[in-house]
C-alpha cells in the first residue's frame, strides 16, 4: 500500500514537472524571439511604401502634365520636381520610387515573420542584410546628388532617408550580434553593445546629412 502511495507521488510529481515544462517552453523561446526589430521594420517599411508610393503618382502627374505644380514643390530649395527629372531620378533606367515599391513591401514582410516567430536561417538574414546595405549605398548617392549636384531638398525622398538609415543600423548590427554575419566574439560584443544605442547612431546620421545640407544649401535660412 505505501508502495503504491509512493509510486503515485512520483507519477504525480512526473505529470506536474512536465506540465511546467510545457508551459515554460514557449516563455523561453518568446524571451529570445526579437520584439524591437521586427516591430520597427514593419513600421518603416509601411513608411517608406508610403513615401514612394506618393513619388510614383507625382512621376505619373509629371508625364501627364510636364508643366504641373507638385504638391511636394514647396519651393526651389523644398520639392520634388527637380530630382523626379533628373537623371540620378532613375539610376536604373526607370523611376526610383519603382524602388521603392518592390523592396518596401519585402521589409515589412520579413518584420512581420519575425513578429511571428519565424526563425530565418543565416543565409537569408545575411542576404537580407545585403539588400539593406544596398538600399542604404543608394540613399547615400541620392543625398550627395541632392545636396551637391541638384541643390534641392525633396520631401518624399528625404522621409525615405529618414527610414532607411535606421533600418541599416538596426538590421546590420542584429546581424552580426546574432551571429548570422560571421564575425570574431569580439566583434559580436561589440555590436552588441552599439545595437542598443542603434537611435542615438540614427540621430548622429542625420546630423551629418543636416550639417552637409546646411553648409552647401543654407536650408535654415529658408524656413
Amino acid at each position: 500500500m505505501q508502495a503504491s502511495v509512493s509510486d503515485a507521488r512520483s507519477a504525480g510529481a512526473l505529470c506536474c514537472c512536465a506540465i511546467i515544462c510545457s508551459v515554460s517552453t514557449p516563455e523561453t523561446a518568446e524571451a529570445k524571439r526579437p520584439l524591437v526589430l521586427p516591430i520597427f521594420l514593419i513600421v518603416a517599411g509601411l513608411i517608406g511604401l508610403y513615401a514612394a508610393f506618393a513619388l510614383t503618382l507625382d512621376k505619373f502627374q509629371m508625364l501627364e502634365h510636364p508643366a504641373t505644380h507638385l504638391t511636394c514643390d514647396f519651393s526651389v530649395l523644398v520639392q520634388c520636381g527637380e530630382n523626379l527629372a533628373s537623371a540620378q531620378g532613375a539610376v536604373l533606367g526607370f523611376p526610383n520610387p519603382i524602388i521603392g515599391l518592390v523592396c518596401w513591401p519585402l521589409v515589412v514582410c520579413v518584420g512581420v515573420a519575425l513578429l511571428a516567430g519565424a526563425r530565418f536561417p543565416r543565409w537569408f538574414m545575411a542576404l537580407f542584410n545585403l539588400g539593406v546595405v544596398l538600399a542604404m549605398a543608394l540613399v547615400i548617392f541620392l543625398i550627395i546628388t541632392s545636396i551637391y549636384f541638384l541643390g534641392t531638398l525633396c520631401p518624399w525622398c528625404m522621409i525615405t532617408w529618414t527610414v532607411t538609415i535606421p533600418t541599416f543600423w538596426a538590421v546590420t548590427l542584429y546581424n552580426l550580434k546574432s551571429g548570422n554575419i560571421p564575425v570574431p566574439a569580439s566583434a559580436r560584443r561589440v555590436a552588441g553593445v552599439l545595437y542598443s544605442w542603434v537611435p542615438v547612431i540614427t540621430l548622429a546620421s542625420y546630423a551629418v546629412v543636416a550639417v552637409l545640407a546646411q553648409i552647401r544649401l543654407d536650408w535654415l535660412h529658408h524656413i
